[in-house]
């Protein structure tokens, strides 16, 4: 069985890559394409990653935030976005979680309300599905034209997506979750929501921390980006650079996105060494 099973991995992996290099095919891709008549625009700014700004490169009005200041506030509203949108999903991604586990809604009915569950599980399904189908920057160029800039507008469009995909995968680790003690405690007369939230999902939590952790890189990088639609994080301060060609600022700003994703990775790892996960 190990065998099959290693074969079968190792023909998902060929069949991907076969797939990688006929769609690079159909879309004619040439690396030589990649090489213009701007290599000195390339040059200038990779040239600059050795030595990022610590000042302005241009004069500034008298009384401007000085550089650094104005970086970590940016990246302070980076992570105040990204924190607010995993909060959401996180308990969407539990609620739901719990609706869209097959095993535990579908196996535990009887009769007529096994057919509601079902019913209930497939919807869930599918809209879960179809929140994550819609990249967050599409949510956020949604929302911004119904809603104009907004805090809240931006936090929605992050949390959506994501909500969809905690969703998907704490459904998935319930349903693998050994189903002894799950069966224990129904027989003695526990719901499915005892069940769930006090016997299968303590035991997912290394998984479900690991991966929410994970996500919450992603969020950083997206609520970064949500800065080229006019929101105060640090992708609004790159466009701005980068557009006047300041290659040492936009430098300055990538690294401190950088030092925030290395901080969660580091702080995941204690976390979960602290809690022997």
């Amino acid at each position: 069985m190990n065998r099959a099973s290693s074969g079968q991995r190792r023909m998902v992996i060929i069949t991907l890559a076969i797939a990688g290099v006929w769609a690079a095919n159909a879309l004619k891709l040439n690396p030589i394409d990649l090489v213009t008549n701007n290599t000195s625009i390339i040059y200038d700014f990779f040239s600059r990653a050795l030595s990022p700004a610590m000042d302005y490169e241009s004069d500034v009005p008298l009384g401007t935030k000085p550089l650094i200041v104005k970086t970590l506030s940016a990246a302070w509203q980076t992570i105040l976005f990204a924190a607010a949108a995993m909060g959401i999903s996180l308990i969407g991604g539990v609620l739901f979680g719990f609706l869209a586990s097959s095993s535990l809604m579908i196996e535990s009915a009887r009769g007529t309300v096994k057919y509601i569950t079902v019913t209930l599980y497939g919807l869930v399904r599918f809209l879960m599905a179809l929140i994550r189908s819609i990249h967050e920057l599409l949510w956020a160029v949604l929302f911004l034209v119904a809603f104009g800039i907004s805090e809240l507008s931006a936090v929605i469009a992050l949390a959506l997506p994501c909500t969809g995909i905690l969703a998907k995968i704490f459904s998935e680790l319930i349903d693998e979750t050994s189903r002894s003690a799950a069966h224990a405690i129904r027989g003695g007369g526990g719901t499915p929501i005892q069940v769930y939230f006090f016997v299968l999902l303590p035991q997912t939590i290394p998984d479900l921390l690991a991966y929410s952790f994970y996500r919450f890189e992603c969020l950083l990088r997206s609520s970064a980006v949500l800065g080229f639609f006019g929101y105060p994080t640090l992708g609004f301060y790159i466009a701005a650079s980068f557009e006047n060609l300041f290659y040492g600022e936009v430098w300055c700003y990538l690294y401190t996105l950088f030092l925030l994703v290395a901080i969660v990775d580091i702080w995941s790892n204690q976390i979960r060494a602290e809690l022997k996960l």
